[in-house]
């Protein structure tokens, strides 16, 4: 049995949710790397997920941030993300989501992005279209460099990795209006779908990081590949650019 788009977003209501209720308040902060940090809330809500999930879809297999990979016996997949944006969320940063993606065959069907703090709702049904709270949003119809605003992000490991992102940014920051780095990769490839932002790049990611919105910006007419053009952005070595169509060659030529 698949899930439908309306169970996802109960599902990332029900986790935003938790996320809102412990904003305000300490957190247990815990490092999986030098700068990688999780807090209580990430498995508070990931346990949410994970349980109601199982419960339904019994035989699903699970790619969650936290626990890892649980194997089941179905062909579809889901990608949950609990928090992503949780250096902001510890630092009391309201920019943070919960991302939520099914996927059956290989094939993203179902994306959820919800952002608990401003009651925005992002979701896309393959094929169907992209929403923001029930309302369709559409790339934007920008064709020159100049005129885009793009954002990205950097890697855990920035200081001892080739692909630090630096030299991109700082060559695109001089082409446009500017380049944003807002810390959640789930919410840039949504705020690309939406019209917000003109592009979105990031060269170190993991699925659960843009499953969803990498489906949410395609369905609003974005175009999302790797950073080299090739379809897959979710199979590993994971980057993304997700750019409107105006702009999308010309951004592609510049991460070549």
């Amino acid at each position: 049995m698949k899930p439908t788009l309306p169970e996802l977003e109960r599902l990332a209501r029900g986790a935003g949710a938790i996320l809102r209720d412990g904003y305000n308040k300490d957190h247990q902060i815990s490092y999986k790397g030098v700068i990688d940090l999780v807090t209580e809330i990430d498995h508070a809500s990931e346990a949410f997920l994970i349980h109601e999930i199982q419960a339904k879809f019994p035989d699903s297999h699970i790619l969650a941030e936290e626990s890892g990979e649980t194997k089941g016996n179905s062909a579809g997949i889901w990608y949950v993300d609990p928090l992503d944006g949780t250096v902001n969320y510890s630092h009391h940063i309201p920019v943070f989501c919960v991302s939520i993606a099914y996927a059956f065959e290989g094939a993203v069907l179902l994306g959820a992005v919800y952002d608990p703090l401003r009651d925005e709702m992002f979701t896309a049904e393959r094929g169907k279209g992209a929403f923001l709270n029930g309302k369709p949003i559409h790339a934007s119809n920008t064709t020159e460099l100049q005129k885009s605003l793009l954002v990205t992000g950097f890697p855990y490991d920035t200081w001892n990795t080739k692909k630090d992102n630096f030299s991109n940014f700082e060559k695109l920051a001089k082409m446009t209006q500017g380049v944003r780095r807002l810390g959640s990769a789930a919410l840039d490839g949504c705020y690309v779908a939406a019209g917000r932002f003109d592009g979105f790049w990031e060269l170190t990611l993991k699925p659960w990081d843009i499953a969803a919105a990498g489906l949410i910006a395609e369905e609003a007419g974005a175009r999302v590949t790797a950073t080299d053009g090739k379809p897959d952005y979710i199979s590993t070595p994971q980057s993304i650019l997700a750019a409107a169509p105006g702009i999308y060659e010309k951004l592609l030529e510049q991460l070549k």
